[in-house]
């Protein structure tokens, strides 16, 4: 595939904030650690201190892949951690089923040629990219269904609690029907019996997605890593306990929040007063604080203070942080010196320094994820006959259909010079009026103002009489603009990896390691 590529601004699909971020704007300066930047990667390695157990990680990893033929670099890699030069790189996301959005392949992606591009700066250290399962998360709505082309495949069922511990073994109906969009061709098969050995040999949805994700990225050396682990949420545990009683992340985001917002940023995330959950199978439900009472909601249980620690210290894995949280376990387990992620996440993250300051975990490098769009054969021979360009191809549909019309016919829509000269006509005849009373030059000015606005809506005629002698070209325009930015949005927010998987096969992924440049922070355009 050949790469072009052009700024996050041109695409108009980013925030002010993510584009303030990458762009350093200063403002941002005192919500984050390090710049994403190589100067910024060196200060992060000279400064990182890690303190948890690396064995307890390594053995964890060893434990979580027992049932996967590890390939010799993902094996290598997890062995790396048990040393002090190490480093992962991380990216995380939900368990969506079949991988859910381009979006979820770019992140790894980044991740893995951010490692890439480490080693080849600091050859003295290790880096190691890794995927961080949201095993934890309870929202099975959004992670349920997965939209191949014009459709949407869901799976059907009554879920509740954390769904990583979800069984796959009503999943058959909905696998049945993603392996049929595969079809018969050497790459769908190829995929199909891939998605099939995940989904169908094991029982839990964590699983079977650590070992779908493997079968795409394990060449690469990525290490899925699932945080639902008793020896882990151990490491945790004193901070689960203390922000549960003390309430410290929602003081310090609150406050982090008020001064984003006082610099006219949007916020992603609201803290609550006590960010955890308590979960256990078919259970995860919000811990609040009543009367001196940690009660869990929608259940019986409850507890003390007294018995709240001796419960965290006995079963950490039974608390589970939510999106404020859940960063700071990340950073206490893995000896991590970077985090990818979309724009809400950049967003997100820019909130929570200050908690971070508070327990004295070393905050990351955040880094924006690389985007792309993937035009097709026949959409690039379609942009070729409309002259529309990589870079154009992001402006509203109707701005190209104007554009069309202006290059395709043979005079000036513009009446730019007639309003030129119909203002100068009225300023002559203000000058005129007010010599003779000076109360008149107010309706000179209306006479004006009338004026150039029936000479617009004449323009607006004109433009669209001429449009109307050419509705197969707008008609491709159209097709082009939602073939291309389904339900209209970017494409990696809606399209499965289905698709290209079946046009291109191992070439697809193999072609987003080849192009993709994590700190050149620019829009990745690929033509197939």
């Amino acid at each position: 595939m050949q790469a072009k590529y052009i700024s996050y601004q041109e695409t108009n699909a980013f925030s002010s904030t993510v584009l303030d971020y990458i762009g350093k704007n200063e403002k941002l300066s005192s919500f984050y650690k390090y710049k994403p930047d190589f100067s910024g990667f060196a200060k992060a390695i000279a400064e990182r201190n890690f303190s948890a157990d690396r064995a307890t990680l390594v053995s964890t990893l060893q434990k979580q892949y027992s049932s996967i033929s590890l390939s010799p670099l993902v094996k290598a890699n997890i062995e790396l951690l048990a040393d002090k030069k190490t480093f992962t790189i991380t990216t995380g996301h939900q368990l969506n089923i079949f991988t859910g959005p381009l979006y979820f392949i770019y992140k790894i992606v980044t991740a893995i040629n951010l490692a890439i591009d480490l080693k080849q700066q600091f050859p003295d250290y290790n880096f190691v990219p890794v995927y961080w399962m949201a095993t934890e998360d309870h929202d099975f709505e959004e992670i349920n269904h997965t939209k191949v082309e014009d459709k949407m495949l869901t799976w059907n069922k009554n879920a509740s609690g954390a769904t990583g511990r979800l069984g796959t073994a009503d999943i058959a109906e909905v696998l049945t029907a993603y392996k049929g969009y595969l079809g018969i061709s050497e790459n769908g098969i190829k995929f199909s019996k891939i998605v099939d050995q995940a989904y169908a040999k094991n029982e839990k949805l964590s699983d079977a997605t650590r070992e779908l994700v493997d079968s795409l990225f394990s060449k690469y050396g990525l290490v899925c890593v699932d945080a639902d682990d008793h020896n882990l949420k151990s490491q945790f545990a004193e901070i689960i306990y203390k922000d549960i009683t003390e309430e410290n992340s929602f003081k310090y985001i609150s406050k982090t929040n008020a001064d984003l917002e006082a610099l006219g940023y949007k916020t992603q995330v609201n803290p609550r007063e006590i960010n955890f959950f308590y979960m256990i199978d078919g259970l995860r439900e919000r811990i609040v604080e009543e009367n001196g009472l940690y009660q869990v909601m929608n259940s019986s249980i409850e507890f003390t203070k007294e018995e709240l620690q001796k419960e965290i210290n006995t079963y950490p894995e039974r608390f589970s942080p939510n999106v404020v949280m859940r960063p700071v376990y990340q950073e206490v387990i893995l000896p991590n010196l970077a985090y990818i992620g979309g724009g809400a996440e950049v967003t997100y993250w820019l909130q929570l320094k200050a908690n971070f300051d508070h327990y004295k975990v070393d905050f990351p490098v955040l880094l924006l994820r690389n985007s792309a769009m993937v035009i097709d054969k026949r959409s690039e021979a379609r942009m070729e006959i409309l002259g529309i360009s990589h870079r154009n191809l992001f402006s509203e549909t109707e701005t190209l259909k104007n554009e069309w019309v202006k290059s395709h016919v043979n005079f000036e829509f513009s009446l730019d010079n007639e309003e030129r000269s119909v203002a100068a006509i009225f300023d002559q005849i203000k000058l005129n009026a007010y010599k003779i009373d000076k109360s008149l030059s107010q309706s000179a000015d209306a006479a004006k103002t009338r004026a150039l606005k029936l000479i617009s809506t004449l323009e607006k005629k004109m433009l669209r009489a001429e449009k109307r002698k050419h509705v197969t070209s707008f008609a491709q325009i159209e097709n082009l603009k939602e073939k291309l930015f389904p339900t209209g949005v970017l494409q990696e927010r809606v399209l499965n990896i289905a698709p290209m998987v079946v046009l291109y096969g191992d070439d697809f992924i193999d072609s987003l390691v080849a192009t993709f440049k994590p700190l050149d922070h620019q829009f990745t355009v690929l033509f197939a």
